[in-house]
């Protein structure tokens, strides 16, 4: 996630950390290119297209805009949704080390359950990033990290984890029949929360929208040139960029944005996120936290 003051009129043009310029490139040097040679081969042939006019294109742009602002609506309700899903994460998390604190009288018993959570905080995060990272969750819960290995849904076997610890508080008497059901409920959620980004991570907006974009947006690119030839002259190759620009742009964006828990620039700040829960719970043990983790050239991971 980028994480920066708003930029300058001269900055906002050649900021490339976090823009989508270096993605859609190509199409927009390429469309350029395209249109110079549709300019010259216009004046060097003579050839007529007076008849073409640049209203067609106004229609067409109209429906186009349409369809890439619903999708680009559609991807940012996923962004945001999984952001909140984190935030309620952050606040699980909290909720569990408060009610530990006040239900589980054996600090050894406390401790374990709220390693298994921020455990469970990092192989969350390796699952809907596609990544390993058991070793991230090896500080907290030791060898038993190597148990793992045989599930296919690590974060899943650390709530059932977390839940037969708290199930064996209950048999052993050291909880109540009320804090159980207390502390199950704060596992609930969190295992709510886990659904919901595996929800987001595994169903994708439908491709049938990506393909009607993609295909209309280079109908649109390569017949605009035709249209301005005539009336614009040497100054339809900057008109093209400029439409492929927007047109590839928000595309790209939205492309960017349906899968919100990846590394680059714009996805979620998941690393820093898992910080926040770790200093949360070491300082509701009353051990020294970690700090928080600093931007890298304004970028969170």
């Amino acid at each position: 996630m980028i994480v920066r003051p708003k930029p300058g009129l001269w900055q906002l043009f050649f900021i490339m950390r976090g823009s989508i310029v270096p993605r859609i490139l190509p199409q927009i040097v390429g469309f350029a290119a395209y249109a110079v040679g549709v300019v010259a081969l216009v004046r060097y042939f003579r050839i007529e297209l007076s008849g073409f006019t640049i209203a067609p294109f106004g229609l067409l742009g109209v429906t186009l805009s349409i369809y890439l602002g619903f999708r680009n609506n559609a991807a940012y309700d996923r962004w945001w949704e999984a952001r909140k899903l984190w935030g309620q994460l952050v606040y699980d998390v909290r909720n569990l080390a408060r009610a530990t604190t006040g239900l589980i009288p054996l600090r050894e018993e406390r401790r374990s359950l709220l390693m298994d959570a921020l455990a469970f905080c990092h192989l969350l995060r390796g699952q809907v990033r596609r990544i390993d990272s058991m070793g991230d969750a090896r500080p907290f819960i030791g060898d038993a990290v190597e148990n793992l290995a045989a599930f296919a849904n690590r974060p899943d076997e650390m709530v059932r984890r977390m839940g037969k610890r708290v199930a064996s508080l209950r048999e052993g008497g050291a909880i109540d029949s009320i804090g159980y059901r207390i502390l199950d409920e704060r596992l609930s959620a969190i295992a709510a929360m886990q659904a919901g980004c595996e929800r987001i991570a595994g169903t994708p907006l439908p491709f049938a929208y990506t393909l009607l974009l993609h295909r209309t947006a280079y109908i649109v690119c390569l017949l605009l040139p035709f249209g301005l030839a005539t009336t614009a002259g040497w100054v339809t190759p900057l008109f093209t960029a400029l439409i492929a620009y927007t047109f590839f742009g928000l595309d790209a964006l939205s492309e960017k944005l349906e899968d919100p828990f990846g590394t680059e620039a714009n996805d979620l700040a998941l690393d820093a996120l898992c910080r926040v829960c770790e200093i949360s719970v070491f300082e509701a043990l009353g051990e020294p936290a970690p700090p928080l983790l600093e931007a890298q050239n304004f970028f969170y991971s």
